[in-house]
């Protein structure tokens, strides 16, 4: 059996997706700067696009921009927004356990003398929000908290800190990285005081490559990247057509009964902690009730590290990550696990299992059998 448990690294595209990319890529390929038919035509899917994913945002078509992932996003924003704003204040607040392509924009915005708080977390990695409350000052020209945290799945306060920040001053932006949280959630950015929110295609079914910033009508932002002025000027470069379709298709079909997929989710996610936790010496990193997303389980296995487990797991066709797919090919301890204060023995032997609406009840089922099998072998192979 082969059982594919790392979809918050990626995702399977759907079929009606990939048939999609296919299409525009080889049949109506156009570029939608041409003013002749075929240009007509691929400026049409990006329309498309943009207005389904404004429909399930409830937000404007104009403020969807189209770019090539979850990280050029995260950039665009805290880069753009910094530059533009930065005779209003120096600072910027985000939080300690952060996507590296949030972190590591902060670190080289630091290095423009932009002054940045790293708040900390709590056990388990929620935001601490009277960290927030204090951050605040008059420099604050930025504020970005993800919505649900890649590796061990919590989710953040996002609506109470849009609510302390704008009440503290109206004019401090807020930015979420929704990159885990959009097609998980039913998320608005305008009821909930966003500013700016990031997401990316190839978490939800669509193709690698692509994603959006929603970013409202009323910010200021500067472009990073410089080319033929495309949309609007704030991300030039011919639009990936192709991508931005299936990004379009994806997003629609994920949210077509959200509510039965992620309850569906949570009933494997819950069958699988019960599980795992039969095992001696493991534990669950962060939350396991409705403070946690329902796809994302972070299980540390003491005693066993974790790229040894990982490939056991691998042998008997099972595929999971040691943390952030963005990260994990360059090892080292995870900044997420120490943030939350994850004991020693765990910050090495540390796997997260992430599901998708197409996870069955039988692969779990096969997980939790090959785990009662390969653990104990390998924890008397480690003591020796």
């Amino acid at each position: 059996m082969e059982v594919y448990l790392d979809n918050s690294a990626t995702t399977m595209c759907y079929p009606e997706v990939g048939e999609l990319v296919y299409k525009v890529m080889c049949r109506d390929y156009g570029n939608p700067s041409s003013m002749h038919r075929k240009g007509v035509q691929a400026e049409h899917y990006i329309r498309e696009a943009k207005e389904e994913i404004a429909k399930l945002l409830k937000v404007n078509a104009k403020e969807i921009f189209f770019t090539s992932g979850g990280t050029e996003s995260d950039n665009l924003a805290l880069i753009g927004c910094a530059r533009a704003n930065r005779r209003n204040g120096n600072h910027l607040i985000t939080s300690s356990i952060e996507h590296p392509a949030i972190l590591n924009t902060m670190r080289y915005l630091e290095e423009e003398g932009f002054r940045v708080t790293y708040l900390p977390v709590d056990s388990g990695g929620k935001v601490k929000l009277d960290a927030l409350k204090e951050a605040l000052c008059p420099e604050t020209i930025l504020v970005s908290i993800m919505y649900v945290n890649n590796e061990v799945g919590t989710v953040q306060p996002v609506q109470e800190a849009v609510r302390m920040v704008k009440q503290y001053k109206p004019s401090i932006l807020f930015h979420t990285d929704a990159v885990q949280g959009y097609g998980k959630y039913r998320i608005w950015p305008k009821r909930m005081g966003i500013d700016l929110l990031t997401a990316s295609g190839h978490k939800i079914h669509g193709p690698k490559g692509t994603g959006f910033l929603y970013i409202d009508s009323k910010v200021k932002i500067r472009p990073i990247v410089f080319g033929g002025e495309q949309q609007k000027n704030i991300r030039s470069g011919t639009e990936n057509v192709p991508g931005i379709a299936g990004l379009g298709l994806a997003s629609k079909m994920i949210y077509q009964d959200l509510e039965m997929k992620t309850a569906l989710m949570r009933e494997l996610k819950a069958r699988f902690i019960e599980g795992v936790l039969k095992i001696d010496d493991t534990v669950i990193h962060g939350f396991t009730d409705e403070g946690s997303a329902p796809h994302i389980i972070s299980v540390g296995v003491a005693g066993v590290r974790s790229e040894v487990l990982l490939h056991a797991l691998e042998d008997k066709g099972i595929y999971v990550s040691s943390g952030s797919a963005c990260s994990s090919n360059h090892p080292s301890v995870s900044g997420v696990l120490k943030g939350i204060g994850a004991s020693k023995e765990y910050l090495d032997a540390t796997l997260r299992f992430s599901m998708s609406e197409f996870t069955t009840k039988e692969e779990i089922d096969y997980t939790l059998e090959t785990l009662y099998n390969c653990i104990p072998m390998l924890r008397r192979y480690t003591r020796h």
